[in-house]
């Protein structure tokens, strides 16, 4: 990964829960199989209630939002790998959370596929979706294109090193497990 990600955000509230990410009727998608991993990509955040906006556009498999905001408690409910899983398949780089539930987060880390920062300034009543942004994983800074106002990220680390090892796996391969 780049050490800078730009894109437009999709912004979501609190509590965005599991079922809600991807419901449970995908579950059976393989994500090792290539094409049913673009499958379950094309269902991230189908379970979001039906009067809000679409996170993938009918008949597209990724997102046009690489930076998912949201507010407290992201990735709530049931423990589901498929989770991360599909929003990376979805395109999604990265998410700035105001907090994480503690498994969403760990499986976002030991699968290496997504950067759940935090940060202290609630964003989601601050961003709209579609906004350009830019986030400079050196920094840890996200910039808010349209204002030009920079905020600072929570640091990830030890996560972050698993993340850009590509999950707990290589990271043990790399560092070994002691």
């Amino acid at each position: 990964m780049s050490d800078k990600v730009t894109g437009k955000i999709f912004v979501l509230g609190d509590n965005i829960d599991t079922d809600q990410i991807i419901p449970a009727q995908y579950l059976n998608l393989l994500p090792t199989d290539p094409e049913e991993r673009k499958k379950l990509g094309s269902y991230a955040l189908v379970g979001l209630p039906k009067n809000s906006l679409s996170f993938i556009e009918e008949g597209q498999y990724e997102a046009s939002c690489p930076i998912i905001i949201a507010g407290k408690n992201f990735g709530c409910g049931s423990s589901r790998e498929h989770a991360p899983i599909s929003l990376n398949a979805a395109g999604v780089r990265l998410i700035i959370a105001e907090s994480y539930s503690r498994i969403f987060f760990r499986n976002s880390v030991n699968a290496g596929l997504l950067y759940p920062f935090t940060s202290s300034k609630r964003l989601c009543d601050e961003m709209k979706t579609g906004e350009e942004v830019e986030v400079d994983l050196d920094a840890k800074t996200f910039t808010h294109k349209p204002s030009g106002k920079v905020y600072h990220l929570d640091s990830l680390g030890d996560a972050e090193t698993i993340i850009q090892c590509g999950g707990i796996f290589e990271y043990a391969k790399k560092y070994g497990t002691n």
